[in-house]
């Protein structure tokens, strides 16, 4: 199924989804309130969607286990200061889902950075995301 990724405001607490319930639109709900959060710098609140065990790779970067190694790039390590995605698709088959779009932004060291991206979310049992994969279409983050 395919999920469009418009914007709906942030809500304040994360709810649980229970294995028995979650529903496509409510995996890609969870994905876009990530984005939503990362934009707007919330890092406590974006961590609050991690499992506590989870894993995040990315290009260029070990791969960060754990809500403190996953807290420590988004308060420090990561190189982009702030920027806004646009997501252009969600597509979601159980409790996975895969996510094409666009960011635009500004870098800590001042430049400019437009790319595409996709990443892929792999969630437990609870809706809290245990794993997730990001890829580039640029060599520069």
């Amino acid at each position: 199924m395919t999920v469009s990724g418009s914007h709906v405001p942030v809500t304040p607490s994360v709810t649980q989804l229970r294995p028995d319930s979650a529903s496509r639109e409510q995996v890609a709900e969870r994905v876009r309130r990530y984005y939503r959060l990362v934009d707007a710098d919330d890092i406590a609140g974006l961590l609050e969607l991690f499992a506590e065990s989870a894993e995040y790779a990315r290009p260029g970067y070990d791969v960060l286990s754990g809500r403190q190694e996953i807290h420590a790039f988004y308060s420090g390590t990561r190189v982009i200061a702030q920027g806004r995605h646009t997501l252009r698709r969600i597509v979601v088959e159980g409790r996975e889902a895969a996510v094409h779009g666009n960011f635009h932004g500004t870098l800590r060291d001042g430049s400019e950075v437009s790319l595409r991206f996709a990443d892929f979310f792999r969630l437990d049992d609870s809706g809290l995301f245990r794993r997730r994969d990001t890829f580039f279409f640029s060599p520069m983050v």
